[in-house]
């Protein structure tokens, strides 16, 4: 979906929300909030519907208010509030639908308010600043993430040489995800604003392009060569945190020497 198709749903969407009396409010979340950056062509998009009382559950099961809706080739319930809809051309539709005491239980970081029939944006606020300090609080330390990832790359690593290649590439998957956040906590980059608190994966191309490339490349090879850029990437980039387990790191580097040459 290009640009100028991209924005004229968006617009639509607003304008049944506005002209339905069901909707309290509707929230655009992700590249659809247009904060820090643009969707692109390959974007979805994503909101939050904040119902009127009593009319939430109604608005999770219809699809008659939906752009498009004669287009939609496939839609199911995700999660108690979750809704994802496939439409025919491929574009993506993931949405929740609140009233506004449930927004307690959304995580929030982007988001820019389309339609607000009261409180709405004063909740959203409180939402995003709650997850920040849950994302705070929550934060497992350096040791922590750093045993977790070695780990993982070990785990892995034997999996695959095991033959399980299917699981032990997973764990090295979760090695990668853990690499990521450990790079945006100690690396600092211009664009880091852009970064997801959310997702550690989500544009690490953009902040870390050699980074990125680096990891993009292993991971369309072999398990063992993942595993051998994770160590040296990690050695590279994140050896000055005091935490870096140095040892732990050698010994995993021998055992896949002693493995896979």
């Amino acid at each position: 979906m290009d640009a100028a198709a991209y924005q004229g749903f968006t617009t639509e969407l607003t304008r049944r929300a506005d002209a339905d009396g069901r909707f309290r409010g509707l929230v655009a979340l992700g590249s659809m909030a247009a904060r820090d950056y643009l969707p692109d062509d390959f974007s979805d998009h994503d909101f939050f519907v904040i119902a009127q009382p009593g009319h939430a559950e109604t608005l999770r099961q219809e699809r008659g208010w939906l752009p498009r809706a004669e287009e939609v080739s496939h839609a199911f319930r995700e999660t108690a509030h979750g809704v994802k809809v496939v439409y025919r051309d491929g574009h993506l539709l993931e949405f929740a639908v609140f009233d506004l005491e449930e927004l307690s239980w959304a995580r929030v970081n982007r988001y820019r308010v389309l339609l607000d029939r009261g409180d709405v944006a004063a909740r959203m606020e409180e939402r995003a600043q709650a997850t920040a300090r849950e994302l705070q609080q929550t934060a497992p330390d350096d040791a922590w993430l750093f045993g977790q990832w070695l780990t993982q790359v070990l785990v892995g690593l034997g999996r695959h040489t095991r033959g399980e290649v299917l699981s032990g590439r997973a764990r090295l998957d979760e090695a990668v995800r853990l690499f990521c956040l450990l790079l945006a906590r100690h690396v600092p980059a211009p664009e880091a604003s852009v970064l997801d608190g959310l997702d550690p994966l989500r544009r690490v191309e953009r902040v870390y392009p050699d980074v990125g490339r680096e990891l993009a490349r292993a991971q369309e090879g072999d398990s063992p060569g993942l595993a051998r850029a994770l160590l040296q990437l990690a050695t590279r980039e994140l050896s000055h945190v005091p935490a870096f387990p140095r040892e732990g790191v050698a010994a995993v580097e021998a055992r896949l020497r002693a493995l896979h040459g």
